[in-house]
């Protein structure tokens, strides 16, 4: 990821945020949401749609996680 990508995206969502590169988002969400998981964080609703919505077109990507120890 460029430099420019990476502050064009800061700290917005999958629901705000997704690579140029299409062929990337299957990856980006997972990663998301495996961080997410990992780190027992909350999400909001719109948090939660937009890696859904990706997931259909994401048939063969797993999200991979271990839970952060406290």
């Amino acid at each position: 990821m460029s430099a420019a990508s990476n502050r064009s995206r800061a700290d917005k969502d999958p629901a705000e945020w997704l690579p140029s590169d299409g062929s990337y988002h299957c990856t980006y969400a997972a990663t998301w949401v495996g961080a997410k998981l990992r780190l027992d964080l909350a999400v909001d609703e719109a948090e939660r749609q937009a890696p859904l919505g990706l997931a259909e077109d994401c048939p063969h990507t797993t999200v991979v996680y271990e839970r952060a120890v406290s």
